[in-house]
Formats: structure tokens, C-alpha cells, sequence
């Protein structure tokens, strides 16, 4: 497992930004706001290439904290654009978490990762992918994961697809409310 930091300050694609960490209910919030983008950033996600970084955009962090190190779960990222629609969901799935003494979140990266394909009016959740399994499985074959943790990451994707697809899924109402959208 290789342990990231959601800390987007040195981004050279974001020659201007700002980002501001805060707290809010069981969850740490890292709201990166791009300025000026040097390149934009695309990906290939449900069949087609869309945008998720450019000028003006938003990445909005919702990081569950408590677990601790060596605790299975997830963190998300809320991908918004220059008008502040949501474009993607992308939640990481990993194999503990905890903050940074500069109190930005970590967690122990466990390759697999969700997307979720989002109405950006009624923030339903349309549809769900699966990514980098292959990265998971080449992490199981040079043994950077074990058997066991190649099974729990499966296993919390899809309680992490079904909750998204249900509405269920706790990240997504902290970032309603955090932007506003909807009360605790």
C-alpha cells in the first residue's frame, strides 16, 4: 500500500489555487479551489471523456476520520466544475486512514477505486464504476497487499456502490450540507 495525503497545494497543473481544511461531523473536509489551470485534466470514465479539472473548478474532499490506521474504508472526492456542478464522484478505497500533523487527511491507498456518474441538479447518483482493479490485482501479485486486503477492498467497494446507488452514501450528504444543498 502506498499512504497519500490529500494535500493538492504543490498541483503544477493548479498554478493558483486555494484549499482550506475544516471539520464537520465525523468527517474532514479539504475544499481545494483550482484558479488558473495550466493544463486541464480529463479522464475517461462511463464510456466517454469528460472534464474534472480546469479553471475555476472545485475538488471537494470528504474524509471519514476515526477509524485509524489498519481500518478498512473509503474517502471521497466531489468533483465540481467552473459553475459548481457536480461531475464525478470518486471515492478511494484504502486500508486505514488518519491527519497529517498540517491536519490534512491520509489514508493507506488500497488501488480500487469508485466512480459515481451524478445528476448535477438533483445530485442523484446514476451509475457506478469500478477502476484500477488491475492495479489491485498487481498489488496482490508483488505482494504490496495481502490476500485479505485484496478481498476487503472488493468487499467495501460494493457497500460503497450500493450506498451510492441507494442515496445512502454518508460522504455525499456531509458534502450537501457542506455546500449548502441540504440540512443536516
Amino acid at each position: 500500500m502506498k499512504r497519500k495525503t490529500f494535500d493538492l497545494s504543490g498541483w503544477a497543473r493548479a498554478e493558483s489555487h486555494t484549499q482550506t481544511v475544516s471539520q464537520m461531523g465525523g468527517h474532514i473536509i479539504v475544499d481545494f479551489r483550482a484558479g488558473r489551470v495550466s493544463r486541464p485534466y480529463d479522464v475517461h470514465a462511463f464510456g466517454e471523456t469528460q472534464r474534472v479539472l480546469d479553471s475555476g473548478y472545485r475538488w471537494l474532499r470528504i474524509h471519514p476520520h476515526g477509524a485509524g490506521e489498519g481500518v478498512m474504508g473509503h474517502a471521497l472526492t466531489v468533483q465540481l466544475d467552473g459553475v459548481g456542478a457536480p461531475v464525478q464522484l470518486y471515492i478511494d478505497i484504502h486500508g486505514g486512514e488518519g491527519v497529517t500533523k498540517s491536519g490534512f487527511p491520509w489514508h493507506d491507498d488500497l488501488y480500487l477505486d469508485v466512480l459515481g456518474r451524478i445528476d448535477p441538479e438533483s445530485w442523484v447518483v446514476a451509475g457506478t464504476e469500478l477502476i484500477d482493479q488491475d492495479e489491485l490485482q498487481e498489488a496482490l501479485d508483488a505482494g504490496r497487499v495481502s490476500t485479505e486486503q485484496f478481498r476487503a477492498s472488493h468487499a467495501e467497494a460494493e457497500r460503497v456502490r450500493a450506498a451510492l446507488m441507494a442515496g445512502t452514501f454518508g460522504p455525499v450528504l456531509v458534502a450537501r450540507v457542506y455546500l449548502g444543498l441540504s440540512r443536516s
